[in-house]
């Protein structure tokens, strides 16, 4: 009987212990992941913000953190120096990184489709492009914001030398309300269009990629090139994609997990230009699109922003 009941005991210690084992083994440290959003945290964001929240991140075992930069002009060159694994960049900017030798790579896009506009006040006399004629145009950075509006003013057969040009830096509607300007680029048509009409002065829109601008992905995610074979960059994707289909289908529930803990983003403005982004995430964050990305990098070469027209697959993928 003892002998029984000894073997008994080492049957059921032995037991307990394979089961402490199984325990132990199944629990694996997260991977972890940095990220550098392109600005502070806004609904440009959403499906990265919905991931975290409804532990799509956590359940591939990614331990995320985001960052916010003191400069927007930072996160690829953050990503560059292996300080941060993922940057939130801009795919226009994103040729002239490349350009300058950074050895970034665009890993996934987070909203598919530009969001630039040039904007006039909705009671404006400028009821076309080619009304810009003698008017003047404010703009927050040069480069870029600079070659749409040349290129669009081009469709009208009109160049730089038609207008005059005035940075006003990051005040783009109230230069506008103001009377310092006629127009301006580089307006967000999720952003300043809605802030406009809070203020009770709307505007009217022209949609860059409607007067001869390519359309192109306004928001990226970029990796160093060293670190693409990572795992875990690709279970990055697969939870930012989940985040994206749970927002599309549960917007309203979306907007609740994004403001929860950010009540500072609890307000009007947010709210509208989370109901205007939501139409413009893409759904498959991690497709590339080989001819898009390569019919504007012909376009950024023409225009002169960038010397050369590098192979795709060397600042742009799709991770397996």
């Amino acid at each position: 009987m003892k002998r029984n009941m000894k073997r008994m005991s080492l049957t059921l210690f032995f037991t307990i212990m394979a089961l402490l084992g199984g325990v132990s083994t199944g629990i694996h440290a997260s991977d972890k992941v940095t990220v550098v959003l392109d600005w502070f945290v806004n609904p440009d964001h959403g499906p990265l913000f919905v991931a975290l929240e409804k532990g799509f991140f956590s359940e591939r075992g990614l331990d995320v953190e985001f960052q916010v930069p003191s400069n927007p002009n930072d996160p690829p060159k953050l990503v560059s120096a292996k300080k941060a694994d993922i940057a939130v960049s801009y795919q226009p900017q994103h040729y002239l990184h490349v350009d300058q030798g950074l050895p970034v790579v665009r890993i996934a896009t987070l909203i598919a489709t530009p969001l630039n506009t040039l904007v006039v006040l909705a009671d404006s006399d400028i009821k076309s492009i080619a009304d810009l004629k003698g008017k003047t145009v404010g703009y927050s950075i040069g480069g870029f914001e600079t070659v749409i509006l040349k290129a669009m003013l081009a469709t009208q057969g009109l160049s730089l030398d038609d207008i005059k040009l005035v940075n006003v830096n990051f005040s783009l509607s109230p230069s506008l309300f103001s009377g310092a300007t006629d127009a301006v680029i580089g307006a967000f048509r999720n952003f300043e269009l809605n802030q406009m009409d809070i203020e009770g002065r709307p505007g009217r829109a022209f949609f860059v990629e409607e007067y001869g601008i390519p359309p192109y992905d306004e928001l990226i995610l970029v990796a160093h090139h060293d670190n693409l074979k990572n795992p875990k960059l690709r279970k990055f994707i697969d939870a930012m994609e989940a985040g994206v289909r749970f927002l599309v289908n549960h917007p309203e529930e979306s907007w609740k997990l994004f403001v929860r803990g950010r009540k500072d983003l609890d307000n009007k403005l947010n709210r509208l230009a989370w109901r205007d982004t939501l139409p413009r995430f893409a759904l498959r964050p991690g497709a590339l699109d080989h001819a898009r990305y390569q019919r504007f990098a012909k376009f950024l070469k023409t225009q002169g922003l960038i010397q050369r027209i590098p192979p795709l697959d060397s600042y742009a993928i799709e991770l397996k």
